[in-house]
């Protein structure tokens, strides 16, 4: 019965289809508000879905040259990482006593995962600019990931405790830890960072479609195709759960709590998507500078806070 009701939480809820579909709804508020900024009329809200059938019946096509195993295994291993994390995450709101030892470092693991599988599906397809595209969010990972990791282990700082459940617990008696300085400082360094594993302005030059015809994925179509905008949709819901559960005190599982994580979920789409429309693309060496300079002094500061109580 265990068995079964772990393939029911990770295929049905709060797994694959739960986060497909609250994922790709708000990847269409998201183009919606993008289309009014540009005074445009935007999608109907079922676009999203359409464009996904759409791919999943297109014929795909294999470059000369590339591997075969990599270029439909990547697309596969991105889409199951942030299955599991938007899984697990659910799991320890719902239930703080299943959380395990490490699970908050088997949550980062895995939230690294999809940008490395673009960097394995633009390798594997030997296209020079799927190459390029590859090589830059490498550039990337390694720009965002140090300060991404201080922020978050100011969490840990903060709390004494790296379980996700005693993290949730933690702000249940002391007010979520954005009302702390130090809180606050690391916030604002991961709501960077999450736009950076999106691939949203201003840190999209990955798939800078004007110079690289979208990077990575330049030779995919078809299912594969879909399987990687499922993936990015899935990763628009899965972050700012995230967020919500390290720095805005974590989901509560009752008719209320869900509405106050409703509001909070909004807030934090609000906040990703005006940044995406309101900063120019960065070059590649702008972006790094960015995350090892401003960014990565700002999340030592977080951490430095929290050991002080701050």
């Amino acid at each position: 019965m265990d068995t079964v009701k772990l393939i029911i939480e990770f295929v049905i809820f709060p797994g694959f289809l739960f986060s497909a579909l609250v994922g790709l709804l708000s990847t269409w508020v998201d183009r919606k508000v993008t289309a009014r900024v540009q005074y445009r009329q935007g999608p109907p809200w079922f676009q999203p879905f359409a464009d996904i059938l759409k791919l999943l019946g297109k014929e795909i096509f294999v470059p000369e040259g590339a591997s075969q195993f990599m270029f439909f295994s990547a697309p596969l291993i991105g889409l199951a990482s942030v299955t599991l994390v938007s899984t697990m995450l659910w799991i320890f709101n719902a239930d703080r006593n299943v959380s395990f030892i490490g699970d908050l470092i088997v949550v980062l693991y895995f939230l690294t995962v999809p940008s490395l599988a673009l960097i394995l599906a633009g390798s594997a397809t030997r296209n020079p600019m799927g190459a390029l595209g590859s090589s830059r969010e490498m550039k990337m990972v390694l720009g965002y990931e140090l300060p991404f990791l201080i922020a978050v282990f100011s969490v840990v700082a903060r709390t004494g405790t790296i379980l996700f459940g005693n993290i949730i617990n933690y702000q249940a008696i002391h007010g979520p830890l954005i009302m702390s300085l130090s809180g606050l400082l690391a916030f604002a360094v991961v709501l960077l960072v999450v736009q950076a594993k999106l691939g949203y302005a201003p840190f999209d030059i990955a798939e800078a479609e004007q110079e690289l015809m979208c990077g990575p994925l330049v030779e995919y179509s078809g299912a594969p195709l879909a399987i990687f905008r499922l993936t990015k949709a899935i990763l628009f819901f899965v972050l700012p759960v995230f967020l919500i559960t390290l720095f805005l005190g974590g989901i509560e599982m009752n008719w209320p709590g869900l509405a106050w994580f409703a509001v909070k979920y909004v807030i934090i789409l609000s906040l990703i998507i005006v940044i995406k429309n309101t900063n120019p693309r960065l070059r590649i060496d702008q972006a790094v500078r960015v995350f090892w300079g401003p960014v990565l002094a700002l999340s030592v500061v977080a951490f430095i806070l929290a050991l002080a109580g701050l």
